[in-house]
């Protein structure tokens, strides 16, 4: 028996005396008395369903009175799917017996429950009825919700309108729901809560649709937050904020501002003329940045701000929340090197500079960061005076020359012709390389194109002076074919210097051609120092002594020619002389001794 007790009180016309002394009323027979107790009493049976009433319960059982001879006890548990449960409401319960060993009457509720759930299932289903439900646990793709006592499922998408991001927190509780499929081969129940409150809100998007009006503030709770902007729940009607109507300053995600379910005041912005899509505003509830900015601000100003954007033109830098200034990057440095923005600054430095446009109707400015420097151009002419010898480094090479730079926004060119002396350069990269470092001397100052020409050779004297009379015309020197081409060859010659010779002087005494690499005697035909061009010949040597020797053989051969003339104008005397007889003589042995020769 339960530990349960029932507050009762004695009847006023029960006669204590009589029942002390026995005398009671013995025309009433026991069997009658008991008779006509038991109709006082239900006519129930086991196995049947009948409806109880709870009458008292604790954490642990509910004692539930069904009008027979003694009450009934449940578990609690069997009503987990309701935990507003009282004492006086109506419940059904199963009877399992009339009277276990212990007399007690035993019920079931669950059993009750199921012994008629799939019919109340149904006509729920068919009336489209309200349905209380109790959430069980969690399960693939949404919830198990006692309902009747069977198991359904409440698919997650059914739970609410707006997208659940924490199932756990519905276990255990008890809900209204509408059932939606019944699968009658599986007996599968499928239940939703969303289609409660969707006919409602319907409703309320209907009316809030009618009333739209561009300007109007709202009031909505953040439904949902991406990249682009954040989704806002106006009471069953959906708009968007984008992200650039978040704020007047620059944001990369509007999870830096909001945060879901967050509720605030929005204003609309547009919408279609079906009012399907609401765009709307929250930056613009408050005033523009630049109404606020500092009215004496002026060109030529200092400001400070953080650069919130970077660019390879320029860098956007934020001197107040939605106030922007462009520094272009032109106006990061001095010098006239192209480079990018990100050389000189990255997102998130706290940067300063000076205001040089400033466009308060268009809401612009410019800013520059060179100008907290002075422009080195302003005093070239002292630092960097004509014939001053400095150091520069190599930044850039051309086909005429080599683009240095002294120092910052100072910038000079050595022109090839300006490299040495003595080479012959045809293209800078042969005599100095990019990022090192060269000696140079100022030749020309150009301070309205901000230009300086520049030289190297001119810090040494020119050796040419001094090969004038070394390399004299008509002297001879030794001589090495350094590269042979076809219109002649450069040959390198004493103290480095170098010389051309073209096709025909490259002859040689005996008709052959000199080759690359051949060490030869050249004669120097042409000197000219302004061009530094040295004009060889090697042909011209043999040349010019075989000339020589023709003009020193002239007189004897002059002589020969007259003592021929003096001789045929002599008389011929026919006479034989001994000599004559012995030159005949020899002639004859040579003849025979070439004929034997010939033979042979």
């Amino acid at each position: 028996m339960s530990n349960l007790t029932r507050n009762t009180q004695p009847l006023d016309s029960f006669d204590w005396d009589a029942y002390v002394t026995g005398d009671t009323n013995a025309s009433i027979s026991k069997e009658e008395q008991l008779a006509a107790y038991s109709q006082t009493l239900n006519q129930i049976n086991a196995g049947e369903v009948t409806e109880g009433t709870v009458i008292a319960m604790n954490k642990r059982e509910v004692v539930v009175n069904i009008g027979y001879k003694s009450d009934g006890i449940v578990s609690m548990n069997e009503f987990r799917y309701n935990p507003d449960l009282k004492i006086g409401d109506k419940v059904e319960v199963y009877i399992e017996s009339l009277e276990d060993k212990k007399g007690q009457l035993v019920l079931s509720h669950k059993k009750a429950r199921s012994a008629q759930s799939w019919d109340r299932v149904n006509q729920a289903l068919d009336n489209d009825e309200i349905v209380k439900g109790f959430i069980k646990c969690r399960t693939k793709g949404g919830m198990i919700v006692d309902v009747f006592g069977i198991e359904a499922f409440l698919p997650g998408s059914q739970i609410d309108v707006k997208p659940i991001r924490d199932y756990d927190v519905y276990v255990n509780k008890t809900m209204d729901f509408k059932v939606v499929k019944i699968n009658h081969e599986f007996k599968n129940v499928v239940v939703s809560h969303k289609a409660l409150i969707e006919a409602e809100l319907e409703q309320q998007k209907k009316d809030i649709i009618g009333k739209l009006e561009k300007g109007q503030i709202l009031e909505g709770t953040v439904k949902n937050i991406t990249s682009y902007g954040v989704f806002i729940d106006l009471g069953g009607v959906d708009g968007l904020i984008h992200i650039t109507d978040l704020s007047w300053g620059r944001i990369t995600h509007p999870e830096e501002i909001l945060k879901l379910d967050q509720k605030l005041n929005v204003v609309i912005l547009d919408f279609d003329d079906e009012k399907k899509r609401i765009a709307l505003g929250l930056k613009q509830l408050t005033p523009h940045p630049w109404e606020a900015l500092d009215a004496n601000l002026k060109v030529g100003d200092k400001v400070e701000g953080k650069v919130v954007v970077v660019a390879d033109y320029g860098a956007f830098v934020e001197i107040a929340p939605g106030v922007e200034g462009l520094i272009h990057v032109s106006e990061m440095s001095w010098s006239q090197h192209l480079r990018s923005a990100q050389d000189f600054v990255k997102v998130g430095d706290k940067q300063e500079a000076v205001i040089l446009t400033l466009d308060r109707d268009e809401r612009k400015m410019s800013l520059g960061i060179k100008q907290l420097k002075e422009d080195p151009w302003l005093n070239i002419d002292a630092k960097y005076p004509v014939g001053s010898k400095h150091t520069a480094k190599v930044r850039n090479f051309t086909n005429f020359g080599v683009f240095v730079e002294l120092e910052e926004g100072v910038d000079g060119l050595i022109h090839i012709s300006d490299l040495s002396w003595t080479k012959k350069i045809k293209h800078p990269s042969e005599f100095t390389s990019l990022g090192s470092t060269i000696e140079i001397q100022v030749l020309e100052i150009d301070k309205e194109n901000r230009r300086l020409s520049l030289g190297h050779k001119q810090l040494e004297e020119n050796p040419w002076d001094n090969y004038e009379t070394i390399f004299a015309v008509d002297s001879i020197h030794e001589g090495t074919i350094a590269d042979l081409m076809d219109k002649g060859a450069v040959i390198t010659l004493e103290h480095g210097i170098e010389g051309f010779a073209t096709p025909k002087h490259l002859t040689k005494e005996d008709g052959s051609q000199a080759k690359a690499g051949e060490t030869l005697q050249f004669k120097v035909i042409e000197f000219n120092k302004e061009t530094k061009r040295i004009i060889l010949s090697h042909s011209r040597i043999f040349e010019d002594a075989q000339k020589a020797a023709e003009v020193a053989e002239a007189p004897k051969k002059a002589a020969k020619k007259s003592a021929k003339k003096e001789e045929a104008a002599a008389p011929s005397v026919e006479k034989t002389t001994l000599g004559d007889i012995e030159s005949l003589a020899a002639l004859k042995e040579s003849l025979e001794a070439a004929e034997k020769k010939s033979k042979k």
